[in-house]
């Protein structure tokens, strides 16, 4: 079994880039080489933790990847920290909604899409969308006044990807 090793370093303290760079690239590396077994317990050694039961290989490689750079080059600061436990804590109290599902698009973003021989613009707005002067709460409903189907507005437009393979690289190694 390939074992990624570990520094001796704090994981919140980078450890010496000379060293680290070289050793983090070869760990990621030796990822996807590892068995079902192996990442697990990779996983265990590294969490801590069991890995759950139900996590895909691709989830542990991405767990135990975050994890050997983490200890490499430091993890995150106690303010980022702290944000991410009251953002946590906002989530666990409420049913979700107050999350904007469209973090990224700003008011007078335009979206462009082709289907049925004509281009479809729609203009983001600071409470939905606008498309051919009517006002919508989603892209969803403008996907299916377009198209006649139900369709999901963001992979509609093109904003939501199809997941792909995790792939670990030298250059993730660098930052």
């Amino acid at each position: 079994m390939v074992t990624p090793g570990e520094s001796s370093q704090p994981a919140h303290q980078p450890g010496p880039a000379s060293t680290g760079s070289s050793r983090v690239a070869a760990q990621l590396e030796a990822l996807p080489n590892l068995s079902m077994a192996e990442l697990r317990a990779e996983w265990r050694r590294r969490f801590r933790s069991p890995a759950p039961s139900r996590l895909s290989r691709d989830l542990l490689m991405r767990g135990i990847a975050y994890k050997i750079q983490e200890r490499a080059h430091g993890g995150l600061g106690r303010v980022t920290l702290r944000k991410l436990q009251a953002l946590a804590e906002q989530l666990a109290a409420s049913d979700g909604r107050w999350l904007d599902p469209y973090p990224s698009l700003k008011p007078g973003t335009r979206l462009v899409r082709s289907w049925g021989g004509e281009t479809h613009t729609v203009l983001v707005v600071n409470e939905g969308f606008e498309y051919r002067g009517a006002r919508f709460r989603s892209l969803s409903q403008i996907a299916r006044t377009i198209t006649r189907a139900r369709w999901s507005g963001p992979r509609f437009f093109g904003l939501k990807r199809r997941s792909t393979p995790f792939v670990p690289s030298a250059e993730a190694a660098h930052g």
